[in-house]
């Protein structure tokens, strides 16, 4: 006879991991944690700390509270911080629309359209993600600078509704793939085209993968430093990470408590960013290697 407990799904208990090695794993599995997200626990601390007092005392609980680097930090630039988190904010969001527009109709040519050359332009496509961003920055400083577009934050932004970010390109590719192609027959027999069979089936089954894009270009355009570092020069134009750098001067002084802070501060929009979309994110990367 069938043992029921085995019919019912359940693991029998001479299969089950000991006590001892589940108890080791978990342990092991917090160890790991606390190594992960010790740099951000000390960084979080020494924002707290006296600036003499940071690299003396190690310790993850400050034995002195200086919430002074805060108030200091917020005005010790040229401008006060919200200035340059509203210059981060808007450059962000911007490429978030342009990459998710554009993106998202180089996507559908893809993985939709029928056209000579498709596969030779997405494999071109896909080696353009092997370009590390120092080849391209000379070609693309003198293009923008003929343009008289350096020291403003439009080649930070045109670009993103070019569809330049073939990762994105190819994330929405193959979620797009997964979608039954019966859906589009029956929009046509509707008298759909390709602009509302894209607008109004396509786009609306992509929120995860949208959602997704969402989040890495956020994350990226954020923390991006290198780029901006390089086309915006005003001190009015400044990001959060030019922003930054600029607690440090050319002397080796740096107000390290004001410079931790303010990175607290600059963290923040992604640590709610990403909670917000996190649950897309999982979707949208499971269903990226379906076909």
């Amino acid at each position: 006879m069938t043992d029921p407990t085995t019919t019912a799904g359940v693991r029998p208990a001479s299969r089950a991991d000991p006590p001892a090695r589940r108890i080791s794993k978990h342990a092991l599995l917090i160890i790991f944690g606390v190594v992960m997200i010790y740099p951000l626990l000390w960084m979080v601390s020494s924002s707290v700390k006296p600036t003499e007092v940071i690299f003396r005392d190690p310790s993850i609980w400050p034995r002195q509270f200086d919430l002074g680097n805060y108030t200091d930090g917020w005005t010790a630039l040229a401008q006060p911080f919200h200035h340059y988190l509203w210059n981060s904010a808007v450059i962000a969001v911007a490429s978030i629309v342009g990459n998710l527009l554009s993106c998202s109709l180089a996507a559908y040519a893809f993985a939709r359209l029928e056209f000579r050359g498709r596969r030779t332009l997405f494999a071109a496509m896909l080696a353009t993600m092997m370009l590390p961003i120092h080849v391209l920055i000379v070609p693309q400083y003198v293009l923008f600078s003929q343009l008289d577009w350096i020291n403003t934050s439009l080649p930070l932004i045109v670009p993103k509704f070019l569809a330049t970010d073939a990762f994105f390109i190819f994330l929405m590719v193959q979620f797009i793939r997964s979608l039954p192609r019966e859906l589009d027959e029956a929009a046509r027999m509707d008298g759909c085209g390709h602009v509302r069979i894209y607008w109004r089936i396509i786009m609306p089954l992509s929120v995860p993968a949208l959602a997704t894009s969402a989040l890495f270009t956020f994350i990226w355009t954020w923390n991006d430093f290198f780029s901006q570092l390089i086309f915006l020069t005003n001190p009015d134009l400044y990001t959060v990470p030019v922003a930054l750098r600029s607690f440090m001067d050319g002397q080796g002084e740096t107000a390290w408590g004001q410079l931790f802070a303010m990175s607290i501060v600059g963290l923040a929009p992604i640590f709610g960013f990403f909670l917000a979309g996190q649950r897309y994110l999982t979707q949208g990367l499971a269903t990226t290697g379906l076909k």
